[in-house]
């Protein structure tokens, strides 16, 4: 792979350049600050984001004083080497008003192209606990409690295997589907994140890696 060289990058009149910072587990755009050359070069050598406070004009380390760092994963130039996406694993909200993101403020969406993520079904059931709602399954499932939750993962999963043992496809996938939702909601009961989910599966994979690596030696 080849590296474009920090000097390389193309600052603005006012020496910044803008940085995307992004979730590295959920690919969730959280924040948009700006660095100058010191700055880039502090976060290149502590691994976390460091930015130049516009408003302060001064160096700003995130989550100096609220805990919330941002440990840096990869930065990327877009091509034409005047912004940045800077890939982070958070400890914490990004925005100052405690979300997780700072866009939060729906501007315009397409009820014809909104795409599904795991995240938005996610945070819609978790939206059923925090915001209870008449009539909702979801909300049921969360009054009766985990043992109720456990119950229904039990009779989902039995499902996907009939399904499965038929080889059934498509009642594979719809099963595997209604067992998927039902484990998100263990996971808002229990207070498990999608990247909590995602950073385990991250985790083997090198694991897994490096054991491959050490038997071909």
């Amino acid at each position: 792979m080849q590296y474009t060289e920090p000097q390389s990058l193309k600052f603005d009149k006012d020496g910044l350049i803008p940085a995307i910072v992004q979730d590295h587990y959920t690919r969730e755009v959280l924040t948009l600050a700006y660095m100058n050359a010191e700055t880039l070069a502090l976060t290149i050598a502590e691994g976390r984001t460091v930015f130049w406070s516009r408003s302060r004009q001064q160096v700003w380390r995130k989550g100096e004083t609220s805990g919330n760092i941002q440990r840096v994963v990869s930065i990327t130039a877009d091509c034409d080497s005047d912004a940045l996406v800077i890939d982070v694993v958070k400890a914490g909200p990004a925005c100052h008003t405690g979300a997780e993101s700072c866009f939060f403020q729906p501007v315009y969406v397409s009820d014809e192209l909104k795409p599904f993520t795991w995240q938005a079904l996610y945070d819609l059931i978790k939206g059923r606990k925090t915001d209870p709602k008449d009539g909702s399954y979801t909300t049921y499932l969360f009054e009766k409690g985990r043992e109720k939750i456990l119950k229904k993962i039990g009779e989902e999963a039995t499902e996907v295997i009939i399904a499965a043992a038929k080889a059934d496809n498509a009642e594979t996938v719809y099963e595997i589907g209604d067992l998927a939702y039902h484990v998100l909601v263990l996971m808002v009961e229990a207070g498990i994140r999608i990247e909590d989910i995602t950073g385990e599966l991250e985790k083997r994979h090198v694991i897994d890696h490096k054991v491959k690596q050490e038997r071909m030696q």
